[in-house]
């Protein structure tokens, strides 16, 4: 029927809007294993573009590095090597400064109203800061803290003379501070640098933890929301500009804040779950901060904000302001931590 009717229209010199379309074949670059649920949620999202346009844009997922490189993900996406990259903003330092604010300790309680919130306050500054592709959303893991093999880690001045696999930039900075040294790995790296004694600890979620093989190299686990790493999902400009306005419209339909809630928030789910499991590891100690303790975190962490800032005044935006409008976004998404 579709086909006579199609026929019909071409006769009568009409063509409508998808006639002329051409199938897209999106390639989408994660660097996680493919058992990650990042990848289940990418499915989705890819699922849900092909749908919303018409079938006519196919998609092929590779994880687990094998397009490039984790550090390499956003040029990935610029130059076309692939067209849909997860990126983790912090593994350039200085590149994004803007949305490393969602970085700074103790400012997000939860992953998927903390990515509603970080995606729905970025995307003032996402065309001038990623200007170099097509950004889709932003998003954040669960609140996580420290995971440490020889030495347990409650007070800022515990870092001193460890080496950290910091998560992203600003955590790094946060270790130099406190008298630390960085080592710098991707994540499908921890395992082994932890286990040949490279580095002593990391700041990894808890999910994460025990799916990359970390928990059998640690032993101490602060169950604290010390930090989150934000991350983005970008697109080649060149392969959107192809698409039909349907297909940018599918594109766009999924690029969006509810879409960054949707896509982390089985990731969410999946890190919280991590903690039971390593409580129920034998040998394995889990311990929160007392109050006393945050408040020693916080009051060592303040001058990563004044970094942050004066990072942020080199681009020309107002920190102090950009900072006001991302906790009041978190707030209204309800994940502003307290």
């Amino acid at each position: 029927m579709r086909k006579a009717w199609l026929a019909l229209l071409l006769a009568l010199g009409v063509t409508p809007a998808f006639a002329a379309e051409q199938t897209i074949n999106l390639k989408i670059s994660h660097w996680v294993p493919a058992s990650h649920p990042l990848q289940k949620s990418l499915e989705d999202w890819a699922a849900a573009v092909e749908k919303e346009s018409g079938g006519t844009i196919k998609s092929q997922i590779f994880p687990a590095q094998q397009l490039g490189k984790a550090f390499d993900h956003f040029d990935m996406a610029r130059d076309g090597i692939a067209d849909v990259t997860y990126v983790n903003p912090g593994y350039q330092p200085g590149r994004f400064p803007i949305i490393a604010a969602g970085e700074l300790p103790f400012l997000i309680s939860s992953a998927e109203g903390g990515s509603e919130g970080l995606d729905a306050w970025y995307r003032k500054y996402a065309p001038t800061e990623m200007k170099d592709v097509k950004f889709c959303l932003a998003f954040v893991h669960s609140p996580s803290g420290i995971h440490t093999r020889t030495k347990k880690v409650v007070v800022p001045q515990d870092v001193r003379g460890m080496k950290i696999r910091p998560a992203d930039a600003t955590m790094a900075n946060f270790v130099t501070l406190l008298g630390g040294t960085n080592v710098q790995a991707a994540a499908p790296e921890v395992r082994d640098i932890i286990d040949r004694g490279v580095a002593d600890g990391v700041t990894f979620p808890a999910g994460s933890l025990v799916l990359f093989g970390v928990d059998k190299v640690t032993k101490y686990h602060m169950d604290a929301p010390l930090y989150v790493t934000t991350f983005v999902l970008v697109m080649n400009k060149d392969k959107y500009n192809q698409m039909s306005d349907r297909q940018k419209k599918a594109i766009d339909d999924n690029c969006n804040t509810e879409a960054a809630g949707r896509l982390a928030g089985p990731w969410g789910k999946f890190e919280d779950a991590g903690t039971d499991k390593i409580k129920a590891e034998p040998g394995q100690v889990v311990y929160k901060l007392t109050p006393e303790q945050t408040a020693e975190w916080k009051k060592a962490s303040e001058p990563l904000v004044k970094t942050w800032a004066a990072a942020v005044k080199k681009t020309g935006a107002d920190p102090d302001k950009a900072l006001a409008e991302l906790k009041a976004s978190l707030a209204k998404y309800g994940a502003l931590a307290q």
